[in-house]
């Protein structure tokens, strides 16, 4: 009779069952650890992108700040320039009446006296009397050949009684050359 040992083979399974469940939780238990070390490392990753977010965020608004400031100092800058354009152009205008001025007091003839002056941009009205019409046209005249007015027109020419003394009332319309 044979005799077959049954026992042993159950414990060779039972010791190879062993190994097999220790390798299975060895294996488990890196894996476990592995997910733990990977899981650290993306949460520092995700904190460090959050602070650089946040950095980031900071900088944009510094900097917003910074570009507020150069708006509102280029329109400081337009707006005093526009100053400094009106007051270069009201000194402009300035020594440009009195040459007006000037030039009109040594054209006008003797039997002559202006009542108004009105000036609109480059327009100049001129109101008057005048003894005749002879004066008035030498005034035109002298107007024409200045070298500070063109376009020297007769508005208005009307008789007047002033004293019992008739004289001539006039209007005459001219442009002032820029210089």
């Amino acid at each position: 009779m044979i005799k077959i040992n049954l026992l042993l083979r159950k414990k060779e399974k039972r010791i190879g069952m062993r190994k097999e469940i220790v390798v299975a939780l060895l294996s488990i238990l890196l894996l476990l650890i592995l997910l733990a070390f990977v899981h650290w490392q993306k949460m520092n990753e995700k904190d460090r992108m959050a602070k650089e977010i946040a950095k980031t965020r900071q900088e944009i608004t510094d900097y917003q700040a910074q570009i507020a400031e150069a708006k509102k100092a280029k329109e400081e800058q337009q707006a005093l320039q526009e100053k400094l354009n009106v007051i270069n152009a009201l000194r402009k205008e300035k020594s440009s009446s009195a040459k007006v001025l000037d030039e009109v007091s040594t054209l006008k003839p003797e039997k002559m006296w202006l009542e108004s002056f009105k000036k609109e941009g480059l327009r100049l009205g001129i109101e008057g009397i005048a003894l005749d019409d002879e004066t008035v046209a030498n005034f035109m005249t002298n107007l024409r050949k200045s070298s500070l007015f063109k376009s020297v027109d007769l508005v208005v020419s009307e008789r007047i009684e002033q004293n019992k003394i008739m004289l001539k009332k006039f209007t005459l319309s001219c442009e002032i050359l820029p210089k």
